[in-house]
Protein backbone atom coordinates (compact mmCIF):
# COMPACT_ATOMS: atom_id res chain seq x y z
CA UNK A 1 0.00 0.00 0.00
CA UNK A 2 2.61 2.70 0.74
CA UNK A 3 4.52 2.23 -2.54
CA UNK A 4 0.68 2.49 -4.41
CA UNK A 5 0.67 5.51 -2.18
CA UNK A 6 3.80 7.26 -3.13
CA UNK A 7 3.72 6.31 -7.02
CA UNK A 8 -0.15 8.13 -7.21
CA UNK A 9 1.66 11.17 -5.08
CA UNK A 10 4.12 10.99 -7.69
CA UNK A 11 2.10 11.23 -10.32
CA UNK A 12 0.01 13.72 -8.55
CA UNK A 13 3.59 15.77 -8.37
CA UNK A 14 3.74 15.70 -11.92
CA UNK A 15 0.29 17.22 -12.49
CA UNK A 16 1.29 19.92 -10.12
CA UNK A 17 4.01 21.07 -12.25
CA UNK A 18 2.40 24.21 -13.40
CA UNK A 19 2.23 25.43 -9.98
CA UNK A 20 5.41 24.55 -9.25
CA UNK A 21 6.47 26.91 -11.95
CA UNK A 22 3.85 29.52 -10.78
CA UNK A 23 5.47 29.61 -7.67
CA UNK A 24 9.25 29.38 -8.91
CA UNK A 25 8.67 32.84 -11.08
CA UNK A 26 7.01 34.62 -7.84
CA UNK A 27 3.38 34.38 -9.19
CA UNK A 28 2.09 32.85 -6.33
CA UNK A 29 1.49 35.70 -4.71
CA UNK A 30 -1.38 37.27 -6.71
CA UNK A 31 -3.85 33.86 -4.72
CA UNK A 32 -2.16 35.49 -1.51
CA UNK A 33 -4.10 38.76 -2.83
CA UNK A 34 -7.11 36.64 -3.58
CA UNK A 35 -6.77 33.87 -0.54
CA UNK A 36 -8.66 36.33 2.24
CA UNK A 37 -11.69 36.30 -0.09
CA UNK A 38 -11.73 32.39 -0.19
CA UNK A 39 -10.85 32.25 3.52
CA UNK A 40 -13.59 34.46 4.41
CA UNK A 41 -16.02 32.33 2.90
CA UNK A 42 -14.49 28.81 3.73
CA UNK A 43 -14.43 30.09 7.80
CA UNK A 44 -17.68 30.82 7.84
CA UNK A 45 -18.70 27.04 6.77
CA UNK A 46 -16.06 25.50 9.41
CA UNK A 47 -17.43 27.36 12.43
CA UNK A 48 -20.59 26.18 11.83
CA UNK A 49 -19.57 22.55 11.38
CA UNK A 50 -17.18 23.41 14.58
CA UNK A 51 -19.34 25.49 16.61
CA UNK A 52 -19.71 23.15 19.30
CA UNK A 53 -15.98 22.01 19.53
CA UNK A 54 -14.71 25.69 19.50
CA UNK A 55 -16.98 26.20 22.04
CA UNK A 56 -15.89 23.72 24.50
CA UNK A 57 -12.26 24.57 23.70
CA UNK A 58 -12.66 28.36 24.51
CA UNK A 59 -14.67 28.10 27.60
CA UNK A 60 -12.29 27.94 29.90
CA UNK A 61 -10.09 31.17 28.89
CA UNK A 62 -11.49 33.17 31.80
CA UNK A 63 -9.62 31.05 33.42
CA UNK A 64 -6.07 32.51 32.44
CA UNK A 65 -6.61 36.31 33.01
CA UNK A 66 -4.89 37.44 35.49
CA UNK A 67 -6.59 38.87 39.26
CA UNK A 68 -8.43 42.72 38.51
CA UNK A 69 -7.27 42.59 34.99
CA UNK A 70 -8.17 41.83 31.51
CA UNK A 71 -7.46 38.46 29.63
CA UNK A 72 -4.90 39.64 26.53
CA UNK A 73 -5.18 37.06 23.40
CA UNK A 74 -2.52 36.75 20.95
CA UNK A 75 -3.73 35.13 17.76
CA UNK A 76 -1.21 33.33 15.30
CA UNK A 77 -2.52 33.22 12.03
CA UNK A 78 -5.63 35.11 12.68
CA UNK A 79 -7.09 35.21 9.30
CA UNK A 80 -10.43 36.65 9.01
CA UNK A 81 -11.22 36.52 12.73
CA UNK A 82 -13.19 33.49 12.88
CA UNK A 83 -12.69 32.95 16.33
CA UNK A 84 -13.27 36.53 17.70
CA UNK A 85 -16.92 35.29 18.68
CA UNK A 86 -15.63 32.75 21.13
CA UNK A 87 -13.83 35.08 23.03
CA UNK A 88 -15.06 36.42 26.61
CA UNK A 89 -15.79 39.84 26.65
CA UNK A 90 -13.60 42.62 27.79
CA UNK A 91 -10.52 40.33 25.55
CA UNK A 92 -7.86 42.08 24.48
CA UNK A 93 -6.94 40.98 21.23
CA UNK A 94 -3.35 41.01 19.73
CA UNK A 95 -3.95 39.61 16.11
CA UNK A 96 -0.87 38.47 13.94
CA UNK A 97 -0.85 37.36 10.03
CA UNK A 98 1.61 36.73 7.50
CA UNK A 99 -0.63 37.79 4.96
CA UNK A 100 -1.61 41.82 5.36
CA UNK A 101 -4.69 41.63 2.84
CA UNK A 102 -6.51 40.06 6.05
CA UNK A 103 -6.71 43.35 7.63
CA UNK A 104 -9.98 44.42 5.78
CA UNK A 105 -11.50 41.31 7.25
CA UNK A 106 -10.26 41.71 10.37
CA UNK A 107 -11.92 45.78 10.57
CA UNK A 108 -15.31 44.01 9.57
CA UNK A 109 -15.06 41.41 11.89
CA UNK A 110 -14.10 43.13 14.77
CA UNK A 111 -17.19 45.45 14.09
CA UNK A 112 -19.19 42.30 14.43
CA UNK A 113 -17.65 41.50 17.79
CA UNK A 114 -17.77 44.70 19.92
CA UNK A 115 -17.46 43.09 22.87
CA UNK A 116 -13.50 42.65 22.20
CA UNK A 117 -10.66 45.15 22.40
CA UNK A 118 -8.92 45.48 19.48
CA UNK A 119 -5.84 46.30 20.30
CA UNK A 120 -3.65 46.09 16.86
CA UNK A 121 -3.09 43.82 13.86
CA UNK A 122 0.84 42.79 13.57
CA UNK A 123 2.00 41.50 10.22
CA UNK A 124 4.40 38.60 11.41
CA UNK A 125 5.24 34.60 10.75
CA UNK A 126 4.16 32.71 13.64
CA UNK A 127 8.13 31.73 13.95
CA UNK A 128 8.89 35.87 14.31
CA UNK A 129 7.17 36.90 17.07
CA UNK A 130 9.51 39.78 18.05
CA UNK A 131 7.33 42.61 17.76
CA UNK A 132 5.89 41.32 21.07
CA UNK A 133 7.66 41.60 24.59
CA UNK A 134 8.16 37.82 26.39
CA UNK A 135 6.17 36.76 29.19
CA UNK A 136 3.33 39.69 27.74
CA UNK A 137 0.43 37.53 27.06
CA UNK A 138 -2.11 35.28 29.06
CA UNK A 139 -3.37 33.19 26.10
CA UNK A 140 -1.68 32.68 22.48
CA UNK A 141 -4.57 30.87 20.26
CA UNK A 142 -3.83 28.89 17.05
CA UNK A 143 -5.99 27.52 14.80
CA UNK A 144 -5.46 25.88 11.72
CA UNK A 145 -2.26 27.75 11.30
CA UNK A 146 0.57 24.97 12.12
CA UNK A 147 -0.27 23.23 9.24
CA UNK A 148 1.16 25.61 7.35
CA UNK A 149 3.66 27.02 8.72
CA UNK A 150 7.53 26.68 7.88
CA UNK A 151 8.95 25.84 10.98
CA UNK A 152 6.37 24.67 13.91
CA UNK A 153 9.10 23.75 16.43
CA UNK A 154 10.26 27.82 16.52
CA UNK A 155 6.70 28.43 16.04
CA UNK A 156 5.80 26.73 19.28
CA UNK A 157 9.24 28.27 21.11
CA UNK A 158 7.73 32.27 19.94
CA UNK A 159 4.54 31.00 21.45
CA UNK A 160 5.88 29.81 24.86
CA UNK A 161 8.26 33.14 24.84
CA UNK A 162 5.86 35.40 24.51
CA UNK A 163 3.70 33.80 26.93
CA UNK A 164 3.43 35.12 30.98
CA UNK A 165 4.47 31.94 33.13
CA UNK A 166 0.78 29.92 34.16
CA UNK A 167 -0.77 31.29 30.37
CA UNK A 168 -2.03 29.11 28.03
CA UNK A 169 -1.70 28.46 24.23
CA UNK A 170 -4.93 26.77 22.58
CA UNK A 171 -4.87 25.07 19.59
CA UNK A 172 -7.43 23.23 16.86
CA UNK A 173 -5.64 21.78 14.03
CA UNK A 174 -5.99 19.69 11.19
CA UNK A 175 -3.61 16.49 11.67
CA UNK A 176 -2.68 13.42 9.74
CA UNK A 177 -5.04 10.41 10.24
CA UNK A 178 -4.25 7.00 11.16
CA UNK A 179 -1.59 5.22 9.16
CA UNK A 180 -3.48 2.10 8.54
CA UNK A 181 -6.35 4.41 7.21
CA UNK A 182 -8.02 5.70 3.46
CA UNK A 183 -7.75 8.63 5.18
CA UNK A 184 -3.66 8.95 6.01
CA UNK A 185 -3.82 7.07 2.10
CA UNK A 186 -5.30 9.86 0.61
CA UNK A 187 -3.48 13.06 2.36
CA UNK A 188 -0.14 11.60 1.11
CA UNK A 189 -1.76 11.26 -2.29
CA UNK A 190 -2.61 14.71 -2.73
CA UNK A 191 -0.54 16.10 -0.28
CA UNK A 192 1.33 17.96 -3.47
CA UNK A 193 -1.99 19.57 -5.06
CA UNK A 194 -2.97 20.26 -1.47
CA UNK A 195 0.16 22.70 -1.02
CA UNK A 196 -1.18 24.80 -3.35
CA UNK A 197 -4.74 24.98 -2.70
CA UNK A 198 -3.93 25.34 1.14
CA UNK A 199 -1.61 28.30 1.20
CA UNK A 200 1.46 26.07 2.40
CA UNK A 201 -0.67 23.67 4.20
CA UNK A 202 0.71 20.24 4.61
CA UNK A 203 -2.11 17.87 5.64
CA UNK A 204 0.16 14.80 6.18
CA UNK A 205 2.02 16.91 9.42
CA UNK A 206 1.48 14.77 12.79
CA UNK A 207 1.74 18.18 14.51
CA UNK A 208 0.56 16.67 18.11
CA UNK A 209 4.07 15.69 18.22
CA UNK A 210 5.66 18.90 18.01
CA UNK A 211 2.84 20.16 20.72
CA UNK A 212 4.14 17.28 23.00
CA UNK A 213 7.82 18.59 22.96
CA UNK A 214 7.31 21.89 23.38
CA UNK A 215 8.63 22.20 26.88
CA UNK A 216 4.80 23.41 28.24
CA UNK A 217 4.14 22.45 32.17
CA UNK A 218 0.93 21.15 31.31
CA UNK A 219 -0.85 19.51 28.37
CA UNK A 220 -4.22 19.44 27.48
CA UNK A 221 -4.88 17.41 24.01
CA UNK A 222 -7.41 15.66 22.27
CA UNK A 223 -7.87 13.61 19.03
CA UNK A 224 -11.03 14.09 17.52
CA UNK A 225 -12.85 14.02 14.32
CA UNK A 226 -14.11 16.90 12.72
CA UNK A 227 -17.78 16.73 10.53
CA UNK A 228 -15.60 17.41 7.30
CA UNK A 229 -14.31 16.38 4.22
CA UNK A 230 -13.01 13.09 5.27
CA UNK A 231 -8.98 14.44 4.58
CA UNK A 232 -10.01 17.09 7.03
CA UNK A 233 -11.61 14.88 9.54
CA UNK A 234 -8.73 14.39 12.23
CA UNK A 235 -8.06 17.10 14.26
CA UNK A 236 -6.42 18.00 17.76
CA UNK A 237 -7.93 20.08 20.63
CA UNK A 238 -6.36 21.22 23.35
CA UNK A 239 -4.04 23.87 25.37
CA UNK A 240 -1.00 23.63 27.10
CA UNK A 241 0.30 25.82 30.18
CA UNK A 242 2.94 27.51 30.39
Amino acid sequence: MTSVMRFLSSIVNILCIPLHLIHAVGLYGIYKRILPICINRMAKSYNKKMHDKKKDLFCVLPEFKKAGGQLTILEIGCGTGANFEFYPPGSRLICTDPNPHFEKYLTETMAKNDHLRYERFVVASGEDLRAVEDDSIDVVVCTLVLCSVDDVSQTLREAHRILRPGGAFFFLEHVAGDTSTWTYFFQHVLQPLWYYFGDGCWIVRETWKYVEEAGFSDLKLRHIEAPLFFIMKPHISGYAVK
